[in-house]
C-alpha cells in the first residue's frame, strides 16, 4: 500500500500504459509500480497502471475516449536549486520531451513570480506548470496538483479549499496571494494562486476567469482517497458527494465539480495480487456498486 492518501489518477482512451512508460522516462526517480487488466466492463476490458513520477504515486486507466484532459488541473512540477544544482537544466531537457506534440499553455520565460516557468501540455491532453522555485521560500515538494476553477466554479477557490480543508485531516493552508485591482478579466480579491495541504499532501489552487475558458473539472483527472474501513469510506462518501447521477463504482462529484474516488485499501491488494478468476468476481461486484461495500468486495474476492 502506497503511503499517499491522496493519489491521482489519469483516465486515458488506450493509452495508459504507453503514458506510463513515457512520464517514467522523462522525469527522475519514477518508475511503473503495477500493471493489470480488468475485464468485462462497461468500456470492454481496461488496462491499470500504476506509476510514480519522482516518487510520487500515480494511476492510470485506459477506458474508453469519454472523457478528455484539459487544464483544469495540472502538476506543478518544482526545480529547487538548492535540492538540485541541475535544476536549471533539468527544467529545459523535460520541457522539451513534455512539449513533442504538444501545446504550450504559457512559454518557458522569466516571470515576476520565478526566474524559469511555463506550462504545458503534453501528447496526451494532460497539463504540467514548471517551476524553476526560490530557494529562500519555504520548502515544497517535487509535485503538486493544481486546481483550476473557472467558468461557473470561477472565484470559489477560497470557499472550495476552505472546504477540502475542513474534511480532510492533517491540512492547513499555506501561501494564498489576491488579483488587485487592474488586472481584468480577473476579478480583484480573487485568488491568484493559494497553496495547502490535506493529509499532509501539498495542492495548488486557483481562480481562472470565466471569460478565458471553456473548460472545467471533468473525469479525466480524479482523485483517489485510499481509506482504511468502510468508516471511513462512509465519513468520505457524506462529506465529498454532491452529484448523485455522478455515483458509480467508488466515483463521486462534489459540488465544485471535482471528481473523486473513494476506494478500500484492500483494493489495489486485490487488483494487483488477485488470480484473473478473484479479479472478475471483484470487477462484477464493484460494477454494481456506487460506494464501495468492503465485505461485498472481500466475499467476491474470495469467491
Amino acid at each position: 500500500m502506497s503511503g499517499q492518501k491522496i493519489t491521482p489518477h489519469l483516465w486515458f482512451d488506450i493509452e495508459a500504459v504507453e503514458a506510463a512508460e513515457f512520464y517514467t522516462s522523462v522525469f527522475d526517480n519514477s518508475k511503473i509500480t503495477h500493471k493489470s487488466k480488468i475485464l468485462n466492463t462497461p468500456s470492454g476490458d481496461c488496462d491499470i497502471v500504476g506509476f510514480k513520477i519522482l516518487g510520487y504515486d500515480f494511476m492510470a486507466i485506459s477506458a474508453g475516449p469519454y472523457f478528455k484532459a484539459n487544464p483544469s488541473i495540472s502538476f506543478m512540477i518544482n526545480f529547487d536549486p538548492s535540492q538540485n544544482k541541475d535544476a536549471r537544466k533539468q527544467i529545459d531537457q523535460i520541457w522539451e520531451k513534455l512539449s513533442e506534440g504538444g501545446k504550450v499553455l504559457m512559454p518557458l520565460d522569466k516571470y515576476s513570480f520565478s526566474e524559469r516557468y511555463g506550462w504545458i501540455q503534453d501528447k496526451y491532453g494532460f497539463s504540467w506548470q514548471l517551476i524553476y522555485t526560490n530557494p529562500e521560500g519555504d520548502e515544497r515538494p517535487p509535485i503538486i496538483p493544481s486546481l483550476l476553477f473557472v467558468t461557473e466554479g470561477c472565484d470559489k477557490t477560497e470557499e472550495a479549499t476552505n472546504f477540502y480543508i475542513s474534511i480532510f485531516k492533517n491540512s492547513k493552508r499555506g501561501t494564498i496571494a489576491r488579483y488587485p485591482a487592474g488586472m481584468e478579466p480577473s476579478k480583484e480579491g480573487s485568488v491568484m494562486f493559494t497553496d495547502f495541504t490535506l493529509e499532509n499532501q501539498w495542492f495548488a489552487a486557483m481562480d481562472g476567469s470565466s471569460q478565458m475558458h471553456n473548460f472545467k473539472f471533468n473525469e479525466a483527472i480524479s482523485l483517489i482517497v485510499n481509506c482504511e474501513d468502510q468508516k471511513e469510506i462512509d465519513y468520505y462518501w457524506e462529506k465529498l458527494s454532491a452529484v448523485p447521477e455522478s455515483e458509480q463504482c467508488g466515483w463521486l462529484k462534489d459540488k465544485y465539480g471535482l471528481s473523486w474516488q473513494i476506494v478500500p485499501n484492500q483494493m489495489s491488494e486485490m487488483m494487483s495480487k488477485g488470480t484473473s478468476e478473484q479479479m472478475e468476481r471483484v470487477t462484477k461486484a464493484f460494477l454494481a456498486m456506487k460506494k464501495f461495500n468492503i465485505e461485498e468486495l472481500e466475499r467476491a474476492y474470495k469467491g
